[in-house]
């Protein structure tokens, strides 16, 4: 393409969301595509390290159910949400726009509804979020990481197109060794969000020592809040269990090349990641999540066979016990990689090129 097409991709305002949209704005940004990103305050902390990408924000609120006073003033703040979107995309005035869900992709989704302008929304969970909910009906179509996604009405079925998980091209072709190389000792990669990380924290170090009291070799490389740091250093010191903190990082390569077990909340996009690396994992899903979706995301990659699921309120019972079984039987993560290899998300890239393409060509 010679003249250069504008794409605007809203993105809400949690890691889920955001890392989905700048994987995607990279590759649309190296393609030849002329690049916007709106956020919202919280998504923009994710990417204020992004100098190439043009990145602006909005103003953005879900609706507030405490009660009438916060329901009216929620509702008055989306309004406004909504007028500033359409005062944005007027000047703006994009050719197509992804959302990416969440509730800080809805105001520029409405205002596109308004303006006429083609969108097409991104649901990677395997529950349809409200926002994506609201919009599909208005949407030119939904792609999805996986086709089994729930809480789709019937009459929009159709619009529904299964691309895959857009994660990171380098962890799609990131290439791991095929087992253990220490039998000896279990290198154990804890990872999580600013919620993981505090109740990782908490919980985690006293399930370590148990097994390293019963004469399991471990090396824990655990994600963690910087004010947890030097709690958490003088407490693997103290119980001689080797270890590597480390604070939020774009670069997980280092650390995947090195794990052979994952410990992770159950996010769409670090489970897909996870799996394309081919890293067996225990997700631990979030209690508090949306319409329990980190469960569900769980349960569908135990089943198919990719992971272990332990939910928060049995940590103390069953995790010490699993990691027990997986340092003796070194066949059982032998197992979960050779289920995780015959999944690979490579075309996702390719296949939404393809949809742009198609979108760009039609008549308006």
């Amino acid at each position: 393409m010679n003249k250069k097409i504008n794409i605007l991709i809203a993105i809400g305002g949690t890691g889920g969301h955001v890392f989905p949209g700048l994987n995607l704005a990279k590759h649309l940004s190296d393609n030849n595509y002329e690049i916007q990103i709106v956020t919202d305050r919280r998504g923009s902390k994710y990417l204020d390290s992004q100098e190439n990408l043009k990145i602006s924000k909005l103003p953005s609120s879900p609706i507030i159910y405490k009660n009438l006073f916060t329901v009216f003033f929620s509702a008055i703040y989306v309004f406004f949400s909504i007028l500033y979107s359409i005062v944005y995309l007027i000047f703006r005035r994009p050719k197509i726009i992804i959302g990416m869900g969440g509730y800080a992709s809805f105001p520029i989704c409405i205002a596109a509804i308004i303006l006429r302008i083609k969108f097409i929304i991104y649901e990677n969970n395997l529950i349809i979020g409200k926002a994506n909910k609201y919009l599909m009906p208005f949407a030119n179509m939904m792609i999805v990481s996986n086709k089994s996604l729930e809480g789709v009405p019937i009459n929009q079925s159709k619009k529904i197109i299964e691309v895959g998980n857009i994660i990171k091209k380098e962890i799609i072709d990131f290439s791991k060794k095929n087992e253990r190389i220490d039998k000896e000792k279990l290198n154990i990669l804890v990872l999580g969000g600013s919620q993981a990380a505090k109740i990782f924290a908490e919980s985690l170090p006293k399930i370590f020592l148990k097994c390293s009291e019963q004469g399991f070799k471990l090396k824990i490389f655990q994600h963690c809040l910087p004010n947890q740091k030097n709690e958490l250093s003088l407490f693997y010191n103290n119980s001689n269990i080797e270890f590597e903190t480390f604070n939020f990082s774009n670069n997980l390569n280092h650390y995947f090349s090195t794990a052979d077990l994952a410990i992770t909340r159950a996010g769409s996009s670090m489970l897909a990641e996870l799996t394309n690396a081919n890293i067996p994992f225990i997700s631990v899903p979030l209690p508090s999540s949306a319409d329990k979706h980190q469960l569900k995301n769980a349960y569908y990659y135990k089943r198919k066979n990719y992971s272990f699921l332990i939910e928060e309120k049995d940590l103390n019972d069953k995790l010490s016990s699993l990691i027990a079984d997986i340092y003796k039987n070194n066949s059982i993560l032998n197992k979960i990689v050779q289920n995780q290899r015959q999944h690979s998300d490579k075309n996702v890239y390719n296949n939404i090129d393809k949809i742009l393409k198609e979108i760009i060509d039609e008549k308006n």
